[in-house]
């Protein structure tokens, strides 16, 4: 790849907003800013009415939502991640989008799905991720059945159906996490359509950085070099309410690693801007089956070490 204005790699971050305040989270955002980096933080649009089993801020606390609006006028992106911290129907669903476009001037243009452990509206997700047969068989194993056909927010027929919606809104919602800091190495296919799963638009990966210390160990010295000897493109997935800031303070480890990376000549654009960018290079990519086992293969040896998404 070539990236623009002699850029050697791409980096970006898509961030889960699960547990997070502005209070939790506000200093790790001054700091990417402060070093020129523009990421991509999740919202849930909607307080939830159930109690949550993974709680945090949502857009209807007025200060949590000036603080991210602000963000969004400094130039981060804002994604989505689902409805809110529970399960939603269709209905709730469909008043969520709406109100993040009223918030924000546009639907989300990236989505990572936040999920419930009872019947909710994920989208192919589950024992949904993979293809039936030898693979949904390990998944199930390794989830003890838990996650099995409780995601149907892409079955017609299910209170919680929303596929339409998402296909008509969403261009971009994440799936598999690798190891390797440069996504797009493990995943060089992506963005790409899956016709087997026709509700997404398109499907990306992303790195492992679920929690402060799998994050820093993704972006040692050694992966950052790696990452710019290779001319890749790294999206982080992460969590920055896990770890990051505590006692008043931001991980040192983090704040270094980060403070090194930004000194390196990288293109440190939000995950849709960069994602855009691959598809305008390389085309709209359409999954084949043997291209999509490949991928699966891949990210079941990932959770079968790493455990996380």
């Amino acid at each position: 790849m070539e990236w623009p204005n002699k850029k050697d790699f791409a980096f970006t971050i898509f961030d889960d907003t699960d547990w997070q305040t502005r209070e939790n989270v506000r200093e790790i955002y001054a700091l990417l800013k402060d070093f020129g980096f523009r990421t991509t933080k999740s919202v849930w649009p909607v307080k939830g009415n159930e109690i949550p089993q993974i709680g945090g801020s949502t857009c209807e606390e007025p200060e949590y939502l000036k603080w991210v609006k602000c963000l969004q006028n400094d130039g981060f992106e804002i994604g989505y991640h689902s409805n809110t911290f529970h399960r939603s129907l269709r209905d709730e669903v469909i008043f969520g989008i709406e109100k993040f476009y009223e918030y924000f001037g546009h639907y989300p243009k990236t989505m990572a799905q936040h999920t419930d452990y009872r019947e909710c509206e994920a989208i192919y997700w589950g024992n949904y991720r993979v293809t039936p047969g030898p693979h949904e068989w390990i998944y199930n194993i390794f989830t003890r059945g838990k996650h099995k056909k409780i995601f149907t927010g892409h079955i017609e027929r299910s209170k919680y159906f929303w596929g339409d919606i998402c296909k008509e809104k969403i261009k971009y919602v994440r799936n598999f996490i690798f190891s390797d800091i440069n996504t797009i190495k493990a995943c060089p296919i992506m963005p790409y359509h899956d016709p087997e799963r026709l509700y997404v638009n398109f499907w990306f990966a992303s790195s492992e950085g679920a929690n402060v210390n799998s994050f820093n160990k993704c972006l040692s010295e050694k992966n950052q070099d790696r990452l710019e000897e290779e001319g890749g493109a790294c999206i982080m997935y992460s969590h920055f309410a896990s770890g990051f800031y505590s006692n008043g303070n931001i991980n040192s480890r983090f704040q270094f690693l980060i403070k090194r990376l930004s000194k390196k000549n990288g293109w440190f654009v939000p995950a849709s801007i960069l994602l855009d960018y691959i598809s305008k290079i390389r085309g709209n990519h359409i999954i084949t089956n043997k291209e999509r086992k490949q991928l699966e293969r891949k990210w079941l040896l990932h959770k079968a070490r790493i455990g996380s998404t």
